[in-house]
């Protein structure tokens, strides 16, 4: 019986800034504000340049709200990046550990900080702690895999 198979790998170029802010927490904390900020803002990008192509035009009016759109989901996905990679740090220093735990509850803690500062349902801050909670060790596991 014939077998086929598919290999190959995908790199792109690797970008990696560092800013020394003399303190290790706060060097995680802004690396991960920045990285997944900068992934955002170009989500933004890419979403609205797909939009002004399907109209075929774009107007001053669209670039300053793309413009606008770009800082505001940088800014909410870096600070929720930053949160996180700060909690999950933090608690690895304070542990001794560094497994996945740190992640679970460097996720559980996001989730709940973020739905408290959206939400006062006391539910959904628990739902989302958990699902932060599980999203992130998910991650940590994969990330484990490979």
């Amino acid at each position: 019986m014939p077998r086929t198979s598919f290999a190959g790998s995908l790199t792109g170029p690797k970008v990696d800034v560092m800013i020394d802010l003399g303190n290790p927490f706060f060097n995680h904390t802004v690396d991960g504000f920045l990285k997944i900020g900068t992934v955002a803002a170009t989500r933004v990008v890419a979403e609205d340049a797909f939009s002004a192509a399907k109209k075929g035009r774009i107007s001053s009016h669209d670039f300053e709200h793309t413009l606008k759109k770009m800082c505001k989901e940088g800014a909410y996905w870096g600070t929720i990046a930053g949160v996180y990679v700060g909690a999950e740090y933090g608690i690895e220093r304070v542990r001794g550990h560094r497994d996945w735990k740190n992640a679970m509850l460097g996720g559980a803690l996001t989730g709940a900080l973020v739905s408290a500062a959206s939400h006062k349902n006391t539910d959904k801050v628990l739902v989302d702690a958990i699902t932060g909670g599980a999203i992130a060790t998910a991650a940590e596991f994969i990330n484990y895999l490979t």
